[in-house]
């Protein structure tokens, strides 16, 4: 017994080993490709400056950051209330049995692939986006490829992992909240808003977490719908280019100066997720805190 414990426990050594050793190889990688065009550069230069044209020797990657941060930003504020709501429709108002057919249909979202949301973008929410601009205002320019639209699909693509996480945080309350709750007199609305979010706030912010890293991460569902264009944003109708996308699409025919600059992108995504995941962490163990 105990020689079969211990090669277990190796076993679950080597695998978190090769983990950490994947991680740190990538980490290397990256940042031995990139960090020679940062040095010749300049960060600051690097990340500050608007005109991404790589062909004319300008490596400015502002309009990507900022393409990556209103489409993610877009998709949170579609997907988290959609998500929530869904998640406490599932847990409190449905009977166990709907629950489970609709938590299944829902989760079943998630084995798409991206490719396939993309092309559905491209198909039904780009023409739709540009009809109904066309309609509101006859002189818009707007093709349909835009922030609107990748919000659109990122906030789908998400819904899975913030209704899943969020469902089984709700449903974890203990019992005797609600009838405490129903006890004194609170009504339904009131007990879920007031009792059981609250109390399950750790497991929601985490299933927002991870939805938000699907969506900075995300790259070919985006980089069908949003245009690819490196430019500044100045609304939800612009065409935007995003990292991930611009890594995507340039990389097969890029030169070696070229494919340095990619590689830099990456190290710029590679330190916004740490920091976003430092982050998360940190507010966790405050919520964690506030509800203890």
């Amino acid at each position: 017994m105990k020689s079969s414990e211990k090669i277990i426990e190796k076993l679950i050594f080597i695998s978190a080993a090769v983990s950490v050793a994947a991680v740190a190889l990538i980490t290397i990688f990256i940042f031995g490709k990139g960090l020679p065009i940062l040095k010749e550069v300049g960060v600051i230069k690097f990340i500050t400056g608007t005109t991404w044209s790589p062909t004319n020797g300008q490596y400015g990657i502002l309009p990507l950051i900022s393409g990556t941060m209103a489409v993610t930003i877009g998709a949170l504020i579609i997907g988290i209330p959609t998500g929530i709501g869904c998640a406490v429709f599932l847990a409190e108002v449905l009977g166990k049995r709907q629950a489970r057919f609709f938590k299944s249909a829902i989760e079943l979202l998630a084995g798409i692939p991206s490719v396939v949301y993309g092309f559905f973008g491209l198909i039904v929410i780009v023409p739709l986006i540009r009809n109904v601009a066309t309609a509101i205002n006859p002189h818009a320019a707007t093709t349909g490829f835009s922030i609107l639209a990748g919000a659109i699909i990122l906030a789908i693509m998400i819904l899975p992992t913030i209704v899943s996480i969020s469902e089984n945080a709700i449903s974890a309350v203990p019992k005797e909240y609600r009838e405490a709750s129903l006890a004194i007199g609170a009504d339904k609305r009131e007990t879920i808003t007031k009792i059981i979010l609250p109390a399950a706030k750790s497991g929601i912010f985490s299933s927002i977490i991870l939805g938000m890293g699907r969506a900075i991460g995300e790259t070919m569902a985006v980089l069908l719908v949003t245009g690819n264009m490196a430019t500044m944003p100045d609304g939800p109708l612009s065409s935007v280019a995003t990292m991930t996308g611009t890594i995507a699409m340039e990389m097969s025919y890029a030169t070696p100066t070229h494919q340095q600059a990619l590689f830099a992108i990456g190290i710029v995504l590679f330190l916004i997720i740490v920091v976003l995941n430092a982050i998360a962490q940190f507010t966790m163990k405050k919520l964690g805190g506030a509800g203890s």
